[in-house]
């Protein structure tokens, strides 16, 4: 009888205390603090990334006359993409939908409330760290183009381009009713949806646009390269935030992403560096940090998937074919893609997600495939998902900046280029000399 009365007094305090503390109720359901946690920790390194790691990164490449209006251009994004995310961007990306894009389900934040829960987190936590994804991505873009587009266009374009770019694509690769989801593609932290998506945008908009204004035969150094240098460190530590918190959790996966991501990021910076020392006769700043982030893009999507020794090879991979394309493709080419995005993002991204298909073989010490599935397949898997990007991405970004060409113009005259973005744009500059 006094066992009775105890377990009802037990489970009346249970009762009692879900009622009034309506977290205790909802840690019972699968809130899981330690993750929550890490989640938040990472949402503000990924957020760190762009302003102000990006931000200062392009802003020492770029002329002296432009430096300001590269960095007006990054923290504008993270405004605008913050208030579309908010209003129906989230949705379209995240929403239930089809295959291929969300409904408007979760439109200005329909269902979210303090204890909706994603997964182990709660979702408000999720709404943050993928939005930080769509700051950076259209951020990633600017340097395509610097130097030359109005500041209306861009962010016209950069409205549209979130909308029918950037959301379908998120919607095929990591919501769980999206086609390349549901064939299996491996995009971890966004090889995919960031690097190649923000590369091809670029690489377009650097040619619908056209070169700079005396390109190539005026030298066009850049500023400031200690900017530079410290902006690339702000990415590669905001990039544990990146890789480490895409996993959704605090656990063995994390830890093996934070640990490849290191071991990429080094290997590739080396190696562009040795390759332009063997043949430049010097090593340079601009040459090692642009061989980091060509090692970030790469693991990008590989890092919840291989071991070390894959990291090791991706990084050296994505290292070279990077420097190639900067140095030898893009001078051969003859496009003016300003900031090297496509050359370093799209080629490193591509990289790295075709890699991934090879390395998460458990006997090259990846994560495994998954069963029935050949290395062979996943690795045609891997191309679908490229191909199905480059093209819908590179035909739709013409698209949006033909239309806006036509209708707004996107570049500014040649005698505002010569004067430079920062006085045309915005009536002020980075530095007053």
């Amino acid at each position: 009888m006094q066992n009775k009365i105890s377990k009802h007094v037990l489970a009346g305090i249970y009762v009692a205390l879900a009622l009034v503390i309506p977290d205790f109720a909802v840690a019972q359901d699968g809130l899981d603090s330690g993750d929550t946690a890490w989640m938040l920790t990472s949402t503000a390194l990924v957020l760190f990334m762009t302003i102000p790691g990006l931000s200062l990164f392009y802003a020492g490449m770029v002329r002296v006359k432009n430096v300001l209006s590269v960095m007006m251009q990054c923290f504008t994004i993270c405004c605008l993409m913050t208030v579309l995310w908010v209003l129906y961007v989230y949705s379209l990306a995240f929403g239930d939908g089809s295959a291929y894009v969300g409904d408007f389900g979760k439109a200005f934040m329909a269902g979210i409330e303090v204890d909706t829960l994603s997964g182990t987190i709660p979702e408000s936590v999720f709404f943050m760290f993928q939005l930080t994804f769509a700051v950076i991505t259209p951020a990633l873009i600017v340097g395509g183009f610097a130097e030359r587009m109005k500041f209306s266009a861009m962010l016209w374009f950069m409205a549209i381009w979130v909308s029918v770019v950037y959301a379908p694509i998120a919607h095929w690769v990591w919501s769980e009713s999206g086609w390349l989801y549901q064939r299996g593609v491996l995009d971890f932290a966004g090889g995919i949806v960031v690097h190649i998506n923000a590369g091809i945008a670029a690489l377009v908009a650097a040619i619908v646009l056209g070169k700079r204004r005396g390109y190539p035969q005026s030298p066009m150094r850049p500023n400031n390269l200690v900017l530079t240098m410290v902006g690339a460190g702000m990415l590669w530590v905001g990039w544990f935030g990146f890789n480490a918190g895409s996993g959704l959790a605090a656990n063995g996966v994390s830890g093996m992403a934070m640990v490849v991501t290191q071991i990429s990021t080094a290997a590739a910076a080396l190696t562009w560096m040795f390759l332009e020392w063997r043949s430049h006769g010097k090593p340079s700043a601009l040459g090692l940090v642009s061989g980091a982030v060509a090692g970030l893009g790469a693991i990008t999507p590989a890092s919840g998937f291989v071991g070390p020794m894959g990291a090791f090879v991706i990084g050296i991979t994505s290292g070279l074919a990077c420097y190639f394309a900067v140095v030898r493709v893009k001078t051969a080419l003859g496009f003016d893609d300003s900031l090297d995005v496509f050359g370093v993002h799209g080629v490193g991204g591509t990289i790295g997600v075709l890699l991934a298909g090879v390395f998460v073989a458990d006997r090259f010490g990846g994560a495994g495939l998954a069963e029935g599935v050949s290395m062979a397949s996943q690795v045609g898997t891997q191309v679908i998902g490229i191909g199905a990007t480059i093209v819908y991405c590179g035909v739709v970004s013409f698209i949006i900046l033909k239309v806006l060409d036509n209708v707004i113009g996107l570049r500014v005259s040649e005698q505002e280029e010569q004067e430079g973005l920062d006085i045309v744009c915005h009536d002020e500059q980075g530095y007053n000399l």
